[in-house]
């Protein structure tokens, strides 16, 4: 039997190791799932797409420093991961804003596996409220309040347009909720203790286009010095 080490006391992990933290878990998910027991710091990193090196020292914070000549226990790691991400208990979830962005979300079937439930979703529009999305009833936006307290949600997601999602942020945290991912792209005022992730396509897309635009100059330089040698 493998003996494991007690759980850390509490720490300071820094916010790069803990926005990788995710990217190990899936790695380490994929690794289970094709039945492996075991992995290298050089094969997890890789399977993460970072150094060996980060990757040790990221997982240095939870305590885990794998066996020499062995590696990492797959099934231990995801569960370190999972418990130091809070993975392993049930978070309740409520979307606001049942556009299409909204039904994927809510559609999405790997929340579930992962320790999230989506637990409710409120729209304005009368067109929408009602409908049935993903075995769930769409509840108006003026019960969110109710709806988080009586569904316990711990996480919100705003999936409205930009207009409508500072107001929807504000009702959240009134309502006692303390993290929030934000779809629309716009910048949320809250107070301090209160977490908010943005995800911005649009930006991404830029950073993408900014990295392709300077590859195609790299190739355009080395093409015009190429003529110019011969």
């Amino acid at each position: 039997m493998t003996s494991r080490p007690p759980r850390p006391r509490e720490r300071g992990i820094p916010e790069a190791t803990v926005a990788r933290l995710p990217v190990y878990l899936r790695a380490l998910q994929a690794l289970q799932d094709r039945g492996t027991a075991t992995v290298s710091s050089e094969g997890l990193a890789g399977a993460a797409g970072v150094n060996s090196a980060k990757l040790r020292k990221d997982l240095s914070h939870l305590g885990s420093y794998g066996t020499r000549g062995v590696g990492y226990e797959v099934e231990y790691l995801i569960y370190q991961i999972s418990r130091e991400l809070g993975l392993t208990q049930d978070w309740s979830v409520a979307i606001v804003g049942i556009g299409n962005l909204g039904r994927a979300l809510a559609n999405y079937g790997g929340f579930g596996t992962r320790g999230f439930r989506i637990a409710a979703l409120l729209d304005a529009d009368p067109e929408v409220v009602g409908r049935t999305v993903a075995s769930l009833d769409v509840r108006h936006i003026d019960s969110l309040e109710e709806v988080v307290r009586s569904r316990g949600v711990s996480i919100g997601v705003i999936a409205t347009p930009a207009g409508s999602a500072q107001g929807v942020a504000s009702r959240f945290v009134e309502a006692g909720v303390t993290s929030i991912l934000n779809f629309a792209p716009v910048v949320l005022n809250v107070p301090d203790g209160v977490d908010v992730r943005k995800v911005d396509l649009s930006i991404e897309l830029q950073i993408l286009a900014f990295h392709a635009q300077r590859r195609a100059d790299g190739d355009g330089q080395a093409n015009r010095a190429g003529l110019e040698v011969t």
